[in-house]
């Protein structure tokens, strides 16, 4: 079937959200989430698109942004070639990282505008990857309250109020306000497992400790890996956590 075309947005403004095929990683390490904005950045200044928000989770982004002097879908297909080309080059793979087109939602009035900025400043807290909005590392809102980098903060910090200060403080509690928005959504929910659970995995079939995965050989190391990366719900980060072994290493086992 032909795909169905794309509603156009008459601000301009759209909610745009690319995940990894098969809900796989898209960033191993903190290189990669810096390489990511790294390329925003970059095309930011060629095209002259403005992001008023955006989140990097572990196999996702959403982005809130307004088209630049080219058509949105160019300037996501440019976004994501490139930093394809990166990261296969960094871990020595081949073939897609993103699934399908990216996808998009319309923004076209200043209530959904400050609902889709607070969902996506909220995901990481209502993905139980942190407590607090603020300690996140890898979202706009710290660039509201302190000195932004990518954004740009005054076409919404203007709609709290005129006066900056006032504005970043009705921002800060707007954005921790509980809520049920729901606005571009993961509809697959992804099984996590403990970290309890992948030691006692590890100890039935191996009959090693985790812990002490360092001291086998290399052979039995890349065997016990390889078994691991391909069980749903459990990520690099986390193996990197509980084996001592860099993010890196696990991922070319």
């Amino acid at each position: 079937m032909p795909r169905a075309a794309r509603r156009k947005s008459s601000t301009n403004i759209y909610h745009i959200m690319i995940r990894g095929i098969n809900q796989q990683n898209i960033f191993a390490d903190e290189e990669d989430y810096e390489k990511f904005i790294d390329t925003l950045e970059k095309y930011n200044k060629k095209i002259e698109f403005e992001i008023y928000a955006y989140c990097l989770l572990d196999n996702h982004v959403h982005l809130l942004m307004k088209e630049g002097n080219e058509p949105l879908s160019n300037t996501m297909k440019r976004i994501g070639a490139s930093y394809v080309y990166w990261y296969n080059w960094q871990y020595n793979r081949k073939g897609h990282l993103f699934q399908d087109r990216y996808k998009s939602e319309v923004v076209e009035n200043d209530a959904y505008f400050l609902t889709v900025l607070r969902y996506i400043h909220q995901n990481p807290v209502k993905a139980g990857l942190t407590n607090k909005i603020e300690s996140y590392k890898w979202s706009s809102y710290k660039e509201y309250i302190k000195k932004p980098r990518l954004i740009n903060p005054d076409f919404a910090l203007k709609m709290f109020d005129e006066d900056r200060t006032k504005a970043i403080a009705k921002f800060i509690i707007f954005n921790n306000e509980h809520n049920e928005d729901k606005c571009l959504e993961i509809t697959e929910k992804r099984k996590t497992l403990s970290d309890k659970e992948i030691r006692k995995i590890v100890l039935n079939k191996y009959s090693i400790q985790l812990a002490s995965l360092h001291n086998e050989q290399p052979k039995i190391q890349k065997e016990i890996l390889r078994y691991l990366k391909k069980l749903e719900g459990i990520s690099l980060r986390q193996l990197s956590r509980l084996t001592g072994f860099t993010v890196n290493k696990i991922f070319r086992a």
